[in-house]
């Protein structure tokens, strides 16, 4: 692809999923939501974009009830995409996750410690931070949790380091109710992390996108595949609608980081340019580009070019 504008490619590209929250025998979530047919669509259009993701980063609630039949739909789902979009896959425990069968199934050592994992992205560091707490929906960590994130960020990644939580260490005023069910004892975090080479935490948990920062660090939150939170619903604590899913892009460059969000779903084309235009462009000069697409009264602007 040539360059057109001030920014070279970046150097890594990730999609950040969330809140898969898939059931045992494909069973609809709530009798009513087909959540592998939302998490095979994401992944094909993913697939089929320019994106070309590094990673796939899973940030919890990846089985709603942490049934083993669910993992193994998950691995049979998401590991042929991942092999063929050349992308190294990323779990992160949610609160409907059950660590025994998560560690046993997706990584084939039973166990019901912390999930906490280091991943190299050719210089990128990725960390699975695990901020659930068995039997439970809110988030909190452990003093041996935060001494061992402390001890690996002591030393900086060549390209800094992305921090994959469920629970993110954010306000949530749209959706005040879940104020009740996040990270506990933030503060704590925040000490570790201050000063660091983290660049920026991706979480879930939510069912809707939302941006913010954390102790200097930009906190971004991807929505759900399965279903999502309305949060315009009137006389409603909360209000779950088979509507809205997305996925987020997560685009890395040398001294900043762009998180997109992709609506999941189909969609009718009102205007476009198609692809074969790539030639055309790719033969013009920069003054030429700029006076055929930036000019307004240019034949392809006026629609006759």
């Amino acid at each position: 692809m040539i360059q057109l504008g001030q920014y070279p490619a970046p150097t890594h590209v990730i999609a950040h999923i969330s809140d898969t929250h898939l059931l045992a025998g494909a069973r609809p979530l709530y009798g009513a939501v087909d959540v592998i047919e939302h998490l095979e669509r994401a992944l094909a259009q993913l697939e089929r974009s320019i994106a070309q993701p590094q990673a796939l980063v899973f940030t919890g609630d990846l089985a709603d009830l942490g049934e083993p039949d669910a993992y193994e739909r998950l691995k049979a789902i998401v590991e042929p995409a991942a092999e063929r979009m050349n992308a190294q896959l990323i779990w992160v425990m949610g609160n409907h996750d059950e660590r025994p069968e998560y560690s046993r199934i997706l990584f084939g050592q039973e166990s019901d410690a912390p999930q906490d994992r280091v991943y190299d992205l050719n210089g990128l560091r990725v960390i699975s931070f695990d901020t659930t707490v068995p039997g439970y929906h809110h988030g909190e960590v452990t003093d041996d949790q935060l001494d061992w994130l402390a001890d690996v960020l002591s030393s900086p990644a060549p390209h800094g380091t992305i921090i994959a939580v469920h629970h993110p260490p954010i306000p949530t005023p749209m959706l005040e109710a879940m104020g009740m069910l996040e990270l506990q004892r933030q503060d704590r975090l925040a000490d570790i992390i201050r000063g660091t080479d983290v660049r920026a935490i991706l979480g879930g948990h939510l069912h809707y996108s939302t941006h913010s920062t954390f102790a200097g660090v930009p906190v971004s939150v991807a929505s759900a595949t399965c279903y999502t939170l309305d949060l315009s619903a009137e006389d409603r604590i909360l209000s779950g609608v088979d509507f809205g899913q997305s996925i987020n892009l997560v685009h890395v460059y040398e001294q900043q980081i762009v998180h997109s969000i992709v609506p999941v779903g189909d969609t009718s084309e009102v205007s476009g340019v198609p692809a074969a235009g790539w030639e055309q462009i790719a033969a013009m000069t920069p003054e030429q580009r700029m006076e055929t697409f930036s000019r307004r009264d240019s034949a392809f602007n006026r629609g006759d070019g």
